[in-house]
């Protein structure tokens, strides 16, 4: 069996460059070459003070939920300079890489679906139905989806939003990846996608749109074909779950050339 399934395949990571090092890293050793093409990058939020005073009120709060490992980074810097998590303070996520981050910053019992990664299998938790009159605050990026906090408002919560970070589009130059000529694409966030497709031109699009996309989400994966990419490869989330697609396509792409 070869140690090497994705040889010889450009594979385009576009990650923002602080969360791409992991994955690039994975490819290169199963033979690949990474390239490394950032659409979002990811920065503090420009009002500090109202994170800190947030942070400084996190001991009212019954639950604390972290909406990616960006939230874990930007966020428990805060709490960590601030004296900590409370005590009693339970911890909640969406995703297993978030996870692993919290469970890095010392935090052993953390809520978090462990099949689909997303506010609705969270929500889907049996401890998150009965949470009538919790105080809840939700560590995320600026804006995003309302669904999660507009949820537990509903089951009679009270919610905050803690703006940790800002999400920015990167200046790239995409005729570097029209150069490439990629064998595949990894994305993971809707807005990375909204940014590539935009970023690119008509005949750019044509190029591109035949290139497998491979996304962590069925709700990405929808935006994508919408946008008009022929072949959109669903993964499982995190690092392992994206090198498990593209070695499983590789792998596949491979069989049917023998065949041929």
């Amino acid at each position: 069996m070869t140690d090497t399934p994705l040889a010889g395949l450009n594979i385009v990571v576009t990650r923002p460059r602080e969360q791409a090092a992991q994955l690039q890293q994975h490819i290169e050793q199963l033979g690949g070459n990474a390239v490394l093409l950032p659409l979002l990058d990811i920065s503090p939020p420009i009002d500090t003070q109202a994170l800190r005073n947030l942070v400084a009120r996190l001991p009212e709060f019954d639950l604390a939920i972290f909406i990616s490992p960006n939230a874990v980074h930007y966020g428990m810097a805060e709490i960590v300079a601030t004296g900590g998590i409370p005590s009693g303070l339970r911890i909640a996520t969406v995703g297993q890489g978030s996870a692993k981050a919290l469970r890095d910053a010392g935090m052993q019992d953390v809520i978090a679906p462990q099949d689909r990664f997303d506010s609705e299998a969270l929500l889907a938790l049996p401890q998150l139905q009965n949470v009538h009159s919790w105080k809840i605050v939700i560590f995320r990026g600026d804006g995003g989806r309302e669904l999660l906090g507009d949820t537990l408002k509903a089951r009679g919560a009270e919610v905050e939003y803690a703006t940790c970070y800002q999400r920015s589009k990167t200046q790239q130059n995409l005729s570097a990846l029209l150069d490439i000529k990629p064998d595949a694409i990894t994305l993971s966030s809707s807005e990375a996608l909204g940014y590539l497709w935009e970023a690119l031109d008509e005949t750019g699009r044509k190029q591109m749109a035949g290139v497998p996309l491979f996304v962590p989400h069925a709700r990405i994966a929808a935006a994508a074909q919408q946008q008009g990419w022929r072949d959109v490869i669903q993964t499982a989330g995190g690092d392992d779950g994206v090198v498990s697609g593209l070695v499983a396509w590789s792998k596949a792409k491979s069989s049917i050339g023998k065949h041929l």
